[in-house]
């Protein structure tokens, strides 16, 4: 779901992936794969940049909201020390 601004300056929450097609006349249209068609305010160039958020934060996953630390500094304190199921490696 994207947010968008209507000509009254109203908001309008629209489903991103039931655009089709956004296009820039004397203010910016929206048509929806259903044939219908929304004008708004808000710009081509920001609606676009909305819907790529919007993708990129679907295929990210509800997990992936916050920058994952680096894991080699764990990787490393687990392979540290030899147990019985895995040997020191040689070198």
């Amino acid at each position: 779901m994207i947010y968008v601004t209507r000509l009254d300056g109203s908001t309008l929450v629209v489903n991103a992936d039931l655009i089709e097609t956004v296009e820039h006349t004397a203010d910016t249209v929206i048509t929806l794969l259903d044939g219908k068609k929304l004008v708004v305010k808000t710009p081509v160039e920001d609606v676009v940049e909305a819907v790529i958020g919007y993708r990129q934060m679907i295929a990210r996953g509800p997990l992936r909201m916050t920058d994952t630390p680096p894991l080699h500094a764990a990787a490393q304190a687990i392979h540290a020390e030899p147990t019985p199921f895995r040997p020191r490696e040689a070198h």
